[in-house]
C-alpha cells in the first residue's frame, strides 16, 4: 500500500467557522486520522469573498492541510468531506515527492532562508579606462 503526501484545500462555511473556530479547525485532521493518515500541516489559509455564491454563501474560509495517507483510503477521505455540511468545496491533490519538504515548510509559515555569502572585504570598484578624445573632435 502506497503512502502518498496530499494537499487538501477546503472552503468552509464562514458563519459556522466563526461560531466554532476550534471545532472546525480539527475537522480535516480528524478525518485524516479516522482514515489512518498522518497530518503534516493543517492551518487557516484565508477568509475572503467567494468569486461566485456557493449554496447562497458569499464568503468562505479556506483551510489548507498537508497529510500522508494510504492511496486506497483517499476515496473514503474525499467522500467524508463531500457529505459534510460545513464544507462548501474541497480539492485534494497528490504532491510530487520532491516538493513535499518545501511545501510543508512554506505552509508552516517558515521560509528556508537563503544564505548569501558576503566577501570578507568589499570589492574595489572596477576602473573604467579613460578614453582619449582628439582635440579636433572636442571642439
Amino acid at each position: 500500500m502506497a503512502q502518498n503526501v496530499y494537499e487538501n484545500m477546503v472552503i468552509l462555511d464562514s458563519n459556522k467557522y466563526a461560531q466554532d473556530p476550534n471545532g472546525l479547525a480539527g475537522l480535516v485532521p480528524g478525518l485524516v486520522g479516522k482514515c489512518g493518515g498522518e497530518v503534516l500541516v493543517s492551518r487557516l489559509w484565508n477568509e475572503q469573498k467567494l468569486a461566485y455564491p456557493i449554496d447562497g454563501h458569499r464568503k468562505g474560509t479556506y483551510w489548507l492541510t498537508y497529510f500522508r495517507l494510504d492511496s486506497q483510503k483517499l476515496t473514503d477521505f474525499n467522500r467524508e468531506l463531500r457529505i459534510n455540511e460545513v464544507v462548501l468545496r474541497q480539492m485534494t491533490l497528490k504532491v510530487e515527492p520532491r516538493l513535499v519538504d518545501a511545501l510543508v515548510e512554506h505552509a508552516k509559515g517558515g521560509a528556508k532562508a537563503k544564505t548569501i555569502e558576503t566577501p570578507a572585504e568589499p570589492a574595489a570598484p572596477a576602473r573604467v579606462p579613460a578614453i582619449e578624445v582628439p582635440e579636433e573632435a572636442a571642439n
